[in-house]
């Protein structure tokens, strides 16, 4: 591999019971709760898969299966370091990184600085390589009845 490698990723999440949601790393107080084996950040889980793809290396099922006990309620925050880890013994490094989280609510604006902080100390980034995004769909489609969350992320390598 030599020059630069780009990987997009996709994740979504049913609602269930709660009182929170994670995303980007951040407790955000919520009248529900995100349905997963991990703790639920569909940012998070986005962005691993952006990484894994550009660096060829499959998807986050494939390394973190949620058949794997090791795996239930795990902090997502954990897969991006070890995502991190496995781009470095393939002399990869993050370049910088887009996420957008789609969801009528909760409103995410306040939490993005600490979404961005929280990503760019587990990619050992600066912040201003990472950029995360909020939006709705207008009442449209799965996020927009309020059924779930879902988060797009592209990602950007570099061989070092």
């Amino acid at each position: 591999m030599s020059g630069f490698r780009i990987g997009f990723g996709y994740d979504a999440h049913r609602f269930q019971a709660g009182d929170y949601v994670v995303l980007g790393g951040v407790r955000i107080p919520f009248a529900k709760g995100l349905r997963a084996h991990s703790d639920g950040d569909v940012a998070l889980h986005a962005l691993c898969d952006a990484l894994l793809g550009a660096a060829g290396l499959g998807d986050i099922g494939h390394h973190f299966p949620d058949s794997d006990p090791a795996f239930k309620g795990i902090d997502s925050r954990v897969l991006v370091r070890k995502v991190r880890e496995l781009l470095a013994d393939r002399d990869l490094k993050p370049v910088n990184v887009d996420l957008t989280i789609v969801c009528e609510a909760p409103r995410l604006a306040g939490y993005i600085p600490a979404m961005r902080e929280n990503i760019a100390a587990d990619l050992g980034v600066a912040p201003h390589q990472v950029n995360v995004k909020a939006t709705t769909t207008e009442g449209m489609g799965f996020a927009g009845r309020g059924e779930g969350i879902c988060a797009y992320a592209v990602a950007l390598v570099q061989v070092s």
